[in-house]
């Protein structure tokens, strides 16, 4: 298992390897985005934890990059700027996880390693191979929906969210329930994390996100799908 750690802070980048290396962890660094892309493309990390404010390449056009070429792989942004519209913007363009810093450093090796467990665990089962909600065509092997002639691409955790509601359609699934089986048990999300990735996952797939027919909020409870 290999870390990619792109951080511009010397004596950061330091830190997080020594403690990531005290956990068994290898780390591959960087000190900035360009950097940490072409480690990216060399070296194949298993989970990349990326500082938003870096030279050259900031994080979050180097999540929006690898994103575009690579779906699976977790990425954890770094950032010491933590309103809320930051963490919407960060998982929105395909982050997994967004740690606002200062940070502890038991709370960070608990996420890294929840973002390792996702990476070794098998994909969830689905009842059929498509599997339709509403007017959506899913395919989990192409990790993609269509509606008509037009296609959504997904990311893993977007396809277990919906695999998740499906196979428990007309039911109610509590949000503790979608963060053990997308997110993966142990996983220490920040506040309303699973709400916002909710509402980035509408944005791609209702046709009114203010009006969801797919992904019903169920009010103190998570989340619903009903045909």
């Amino acid at each position: 298992m290999k870390i990619l750690i792109a951080e511009d802070d010397p004596n950061l980048r330091a830190g997080l390897t020594d403690l990531l290396a005290l956990e068994g962890l290898d780390c591959i660094v960087a000190e900035d985005g360009e950097a940490a892309w072409t480690a990216f493309v060399e070296q194949a990390p298993s989970l990349c934890l990326f500082d938003v404010m870096m030279p050259r390449l900031d994080g979050l056009a180097l999540c929006r990059r690898i994103r575009e070429r690579d779906h699976a792989t977790p990425i954890l942004l770094l950032s010491a700027k933590g309103a809320e519209i930051d963490r919407v913007v960060g998982l929105e363009i395909g982050a997994d996880d967004y740690i606002a810093k200062p940070f502890s450093a038991r709370e960070l090796v608990a996420r890294i390693k929840a973002g390792l467990r996702r990476v070794k665990a098998p994909a969830p089962a689905t009842p059929e191979k498509v599997f339709h909600m509403g007017d959506l065509a899913i395919d989990p092997d192409a990790l993609r929906a269509t509606r008509g002639a037009g296609g959504i691409d997904l990311a893993p955790r977007e396809l277990a969210v919906l695999q998740a509601l499906y196979a428990r359609k007309g039911k109610a699934v509590s949000r503790d329930e979608l963060f053990d089986l997308a997110w993966g048990r142990g996983y220490m999300p920040n506040s309303r994390a699973l709400d916002q990735y909710v509402s980035s996952l509408r944005k791609k797939i209702e046709l009114d996100p203010a009006k969801p027919r797919i992904i019903q909020t169920v009010h103190g409870v998570g989340y619903r799908y009903d045909e």
